[in-house]
């Protein structure tokens, strides 16, 4: 049996994503004669034809749809197994996430101080990314949010953060000192993709069991904002969210008789050297702690 060749699997995978090859060989920056040779070369290894290319365009036949997840969790690994490789050979770089709104700044210095000879690194996460950033080593601890997946993480909870209601400075409830669940009853809440973070921050259901209003389907926080401004939507947001600064067309009120929302370090589960405990450590010491407490 020949074993496959990843540089190959990469090139159909950037056919099949495209189903042109004229669009996936400028991605790849190969001709697009070569890129017809090469999905060959692949076809010839695997034993099947695994595109078809038509009057209509390119499509995957039955054999590549099959093939398809499995070279996209080949690459994947590919890509973490280097990834790996690249942190064992070079243990003195760290890298940080974080989330919106929230500051990492003293437990990253801390972390500088401690170890001069690290190499300490942040990067900015989206709302959704912490999980997948460290399971892909593209970080190496998080700073972030409940709710999060926590399978294959180590997850401490740092503090826990009030809750706010985001309004347009015309809404009814502007200027209020504070809110409750019973004030917007009927107000539509924005809708993430994700189910759990959907329901976590729209609180659905509510209490008593009643399900939290619809609201419109958005992928991006700036999306969200834009549909509050225009007067379609509120939103339960993090304190530290507060985007009066940034934005004078929109308002916050203190939302009160709801659990507040918990910001959290996490590392994962299998690391155990030294800079994942010093940073721990700093997160904990550094990032206004309460009780801390962890969560597998």
């Amino acid at each position: 049996m020949t074993d496959l060749d990843l540089r190959l699997v990469r090139y159909f995978a950037a056919v099949a994503s495209h189903l042109h090859y004229g669009r996936a060989a400028a991605e790849l920056r190969i001709a697009q004669p070569s890129l017809s040779r090469q999905i060959s070369q692949l076809e010839a290894q695997v034993g099947a034809r695994l595109l078809d290319r038509t009057r209509q365009g390119t499509r995957l036949t039955e054999a590549g749809a099959a093939f398809l997840p499995y070279a996209q969790d080949l690459l994947r690994s590919s890509k973490q197994a280097t990834a790996a490789a690249q942190a064992a050979a070079q243990p003195t770089r760290f890298t940080v996430g974080y989330t919106a709104g929230l500051i990492v700044t003293p437990a990253v210095r801390n972390l500088r101080h401690q170890h001069p000879d690290a190499d300490v690194r942040t990067l900015h996460l989206a709302w959704n990314e912490p999980r997948e950033a460290l399971l892909d080593r593209r970080v190496d601890a998080a700073i972030t949010r409940l709710p999060l997946r926590t399978e294959g993480l180590r997850v401490t909870i740092l503090y826990d953060e009030p809750k706010m209601l985001l309004v347009p400075v015309g809404h009814r409830l502007a200027g209020k000192e504070s809110v409750t669940l019973d004030d917007i009853e009927g107000e539509p809440i924005p809708r993430f993709p994700d189910p759990e973070w959907d329901a976590y921050w729209r609180i659905d259901p509510r209490p008593g069991g009643r399900p939290a209003p619809g609201g419109p389907a958005v992928e991006t926080i700036e999306d969200k904002l834009e549909h509050i401004a225009a007067g379609q939507a509120v939103a339960i947001i993090p304190a530290a969210l507060h985007t009066g600064g940034t934005r004078p067309d929109l308002t916050t009120i203190p939302l009160r008789g709801v659990e507040p929302g918990h910001v959290v370090v996490a590392t994962r589960a299998a690391d155990c050297g030294r800079l994942v405990a010093a940073f721990r450590t700093s997160a904990r010491d550094c990032l206004g702690v309460e009780e801390p407490g962890d969560s597998r």
